[in-house]
């Protein structure tokens, strides 16, 4: 029955993608962030969803008439050079073969993201871009969340099989970074049982956070929930529900969940810390005995047994700044790093431009929560191999399209969201303010 219903839906969409790129982007979003083939049990488990969408992306370049143009933003020009780079490192790879596997998925996904910064021009489009990444881990946050308050939180939340997000310490993170994107739409839905719902999905998914068991998680959605009490207006009632929500979490999981987290202060004890610090420290080597780094797929036992301290105790990098400097060396760690210093800095740019101007509160609150998520991202990132997930290059497109809306001054005629989100306040008074004076001159 899964497979019918995916495969029905996709099928309903095509038509649209083929036609409009901005749908393409959506198909692709939803089938690589969310993987609902993954949950399907036939044909559809392997069908190529993915291949489909980025197909449909390809011909509806060609016949599409919306605008596509690519806004080269500091944040895409440093994305540029740093895949530029990666596919030099690539050449210079330890083991070529291997690396060139992993370097034609990271180019893939990464061309979308091209696709997606070109095709984006209308608020509704970015809205519906951020509702597609939120719902499609909030899915999972949904699910999570039932299932570690069913099992007193004695199991661990998994996510999908064979994606980014399968293990529980990625799903954490994912779902960390879900949970501003949700709260924003919470903000600017008009129907108040759509934003009933968004909390549910967020306050659930911040249980399934802590439901994966994840000590990175830990620290994350403690950074999230740092900056999101700085993000709010009234920082005495959002701190107090924020230590009363963090206090009935922690007495609602089980002491085993406790004995985990406490490991965060003993790692010397811990053979997971260590064995991370182990490949922490192979990556440092490679990189500063190769500029180029090692290339993808260095965890081997020949590169631990020639730069790990221990070179029995193989692990990934568990870091996605370790990640990026043993593969790339210490030029694709700054380029890297450049990315998101750059897509941060879009996002202060944007909620100073558009603090105190209603027709603009949709950035300013936008660009807060992306800036949330990025933190959730570089908080539980230090301790996972998730550098090259969709989803925070999604953010940056979702920042670097809303800057250039307002560059554009599209709130002049584009005053509708997704959803039917309201007009812009400061418009409609503007209207009403013409109205009321030319009724005064009669």
């Amino acid at each position: 029955m899964r497979d019918i219903v995916l495969m029905g839906l996709v099928l309903l969409v095509l038509p649209s993608a083929l036609m409009h790129t901005t749908t393409a982007v959506m198909l692709w979003t939803w089938v690589s962030i969310m993987n609902p083939h993954r949950l399907a049990f036939g044909i559809a488990h392997s069908f190529p969803f993915a291949m489909v969408a980025a197909g449909c992306a390809a011909i509806s370049l060609l016949l599409t008439k919306d605008p596509l143009k690519i806004p080269y933003k500091s944040p895409v020009k440093y994305l540029i050079f740093f895949l530029i780079w990666v596919c030099i490192t690539t050449a210079m790879a330890f083991y070529p073969s291997e690396s060139m596997v992993q370097l034609n998925k990271v180019l893939k996904i990464q061309l979308m993201t091209v696709v997606a910064l070109a095709a984006l021009h209308e608020r509704k489009h970015i809205e519906m871009f951020a509702w597609v990444n939120a719902l499609s881990i909030g899915f999972y946050g949904f699910k999570g969340g039932l299932f570690t308050i069913s099992t007193g939180g004695g199991s661990r939340v998994w996510g999908p099989p064979g994606s980014f997000i399968e293990g529980n310490n990625e799903l954490a993170v994912a779902l960390i970074m879900a949970i501003p994107l949700l709260n924003y739409l919470r903000l600017v839905s008009p129907h108040p049982w759509v934003r009933r719902l968004l909390l549910a999905v967020s306050i659930l998914s911040a249980v399934a956070a802590i439901g994966t068991q994840s000590r990175g998680a830990l620290l994350a959605i403690s950074a999230m929930g740092f900056v999101l009490w700085l993000r709010s207006p009234k920082k005495l009632v959002a701190g107090i529900t924020v230590v009363v929500m963090a206090t009935l979490l922690v007495a609602f999981m089980p002491s085993s969940w406790g004995e985990r987290m406490n490991t965060i202060q003993s790692y010397e004890q811990d053979g997971s810390a260590m064995g991370r610090i182990n490949a922490w420290m192979l990556c440092f080597n490679v990189a500063k005995n190769h500029l180029f780094g090692g290339g993808f797929e260095i965890y081997t036992f020949e590169m631990f047994a020639r730069y790990a301290p221990d070179p029995l105790d193989l692990h990934v990098a568990h870091s996605i700044y370790f990640q990026v400097l043993g593969e790339h060396g210490f030029i694709g760690l700054f380029l890297f790093l450049a990315i998101w210093f750059y897509t941060y800095k879009i996002g202060t740019q944007i909620r100073k431009v558009a603090k105190g101007r209603p027709e603009l509160d949709w950035a300013y609150n936008l660009a807060g929560m992306c800036q949330v998520a990025i933190v959730g991202y570089a908080v539980g990132g230090a301790f996972l191999s998730l550098a090259y997930f969709d989803l925070p290059y999604n953010v940056m497109v979702i920042l670097v399209c809303t800057q250039r809306w307002i560059e554009a001054k599209r709130w002049e005629m584009d005053t509708r969201g997704a959803f039917g989100a309201t007009a812009p306040v400061a418009r409609l008074d503007l209207q009403a303010g013409s109205a009321s004076a030319a009724a005064h001159k009669t």
